[in-house]
């Protein structure tokens, strides 16, 4: 029996021409070729849009041997999305500019048109890895502008969750920065860490990564029987754990060799652009709220402040290392001096604090995190701005790129740890 074979329709209209007869034809068809005007409109170099500043005519200025590279927009481990468009020449990165934007949601218009109890929940998406972080500098800033008093054992307690979630997202950041040099079994292990962690917090608060945990005046629930029996089975191996999981990259000969002396952020040039945190201590600088402008019970607490000289890569991993070892010193004091007593100060189910202005500030796992509030009288937040020491951290990028490799360069973007959720507020 013959078969009837198919014959493919013809593709209406001319590209070479550029008539159009019937509908446009797909780009994706192999059968339609461009023509030089339409590939010109299409892969134009970027912007698309005429050049606004000197610095974007400058940097949009391609010299001879030099070529653009869109390094993104894509998820590089970063968490959350960011693109890089590179200058190169030949493999050396000759200037870089970081695009954002791709997830903003508009979260600070959003809490000035939430209530005070409202606005924890809105923070909390910003540095997800963190999320409780966010929640208490914001609760700091509303607790000063209504002078509210917090009971001890809500303090031990917010302290505890925080540093716990500490210790989760470096992890984490050990395992995404070995991801994106190439190296897969490192973030395997991390996120095995991570997991106890968060049921951990999640038998405490609910959830998992969003938490919603902390509350103007204190917290959202006391300390039970299953977090307890979680943290303790947790604490019984956690240094050896942490050790194990360090000296898994330590003691790897590729990732320390091209992490050494990659991206050097110098200490003059870490406090002209205001660098904090890890990012900051790794050029020799021992800045940390929580010593600098003490909060909760962390002076009744007993911590170091770890600090490196070298400014690179590594010791910006290295920074993170030594805290995890510090957080879980803290924790281990607050299980052992945990007080009795309210989880909650009394307020009103309808805040209205007196016209004024706070700032609360707490040291997160990226720098210092910080919320500017601003009261009219009303129910809602006349004025509140964010602090993320994440897009503070990233506009070193530019800074540190340009003389490296393409190789280097998701090595020192990872080192920086930035959370794109707060950068794109």
């Amino acid at each position: 029996m013959a078969t009837r074979q198919r014959t493919p329709k013809p593709v209406t209209g001319s590209a070479g021409s550029g008539a159009q007869s019937g509908p446009h034809p797909s780009m994706d068809d192999p059968r339609v070729m461009l023509d030089r005007q339409v590939g010109a409109d299409l892969f134009k170099p970027i912007p698309p849009y005429p050049t606004r500043t000197e610095r974007e005519s400058e940097f949009y200025t391609l010299g001879e041997g030099q070529m653009f590279l869109n390094l993104g927009p894509h998820h590089p481990a970063t968490h959350g999305v960011l693109r890089l468009v590179l200058k190169l020449s030949g493999e050396q990165v000759v200037d870089v500019d970081p695009v954002l934007g791709y997830l903003h949601r508009g979260v600070e218009k959003i809490c000035e048109n939430s209530d005070y109890y409202h606005v924890i929940d809105q923070v909390d998406p910003l540095e997800y890895v963190s999320s409780l972080y966010q929640e208490w500098a914001a609760v700091l800033a509303f607790e000063s502008l209504m002078e509210v008093q917090i009971p001890r054992r809500a303090e031990y307690i917010r302290v505890l969750s925080a540093e716990l979630l500490r210790v989760a997202s470096h992890t984490l950041f050990m395992g995404f920065m070995a991801l994106d040099m190439g190296g897969l079994t490192p973030i395997l292990y991390s996120f095995i860490e991570r997991d106890e962690i968060v049921e951990m917090l999640a038998a405490l608060t609910g959830a998992r990564m969003l938490f919603n945990y902390f509350r103007i005046g204190g917290v959202n629930g006391d300390l039970n029987h299953e977090f307890l029996s979680r943290l303790g089975d947790w604490m019984s191996r956690a240094a050896k754990q942490t050790e194990a999981n360090a000296t898994l990259l330590n003691e790897n000969e590729i990732f320390a060799r091209r992490a050494r002396g990659v991206g050097v952020l110098d200490r003059k040039t870490a406090v002209r652009i205001g660098v904090t945190g890890g990012n900051l201590r790794a050029c020799g600088i021992p800045f940390d709220v929580r010593r600098a402008h003490p909060y909760s019970v962390y002076p009744e607490l007993d911590f170091s402040i770890p600090t490196r000289n070298e400014g690179d890569s590594l010791a910006r991993y290295l920074i993170r290392v030594d805290e995890v070892r510090e957080s879980i010193r803290i924790i281990d004091q607050c299980l052992n001096n945990m007080p009795d007593g309210p989880i909650m100060a009394k307020l009103p189910r309808l805040l209205r604090p007196r016209p004024g202005r706070a700032f609360g500030a707490v040291e997160g796992p990226r720098g210092l995190m910080g919320v500017y509030a601003v009261s009219d009288g009303s129910d809602q937040p006349f004025r509140f701005r964010i602090h993320d020491p994440s897009f503070v951290s990233l506009q070193a990028v530019p800074l540190l790129l340009p003389g490296n490799l393409i190789a280097d360069t998701m090595a020192i973007v990872s080192s920086l740890d930035p959370v794109m959720g707060g950068i794109d507020k």
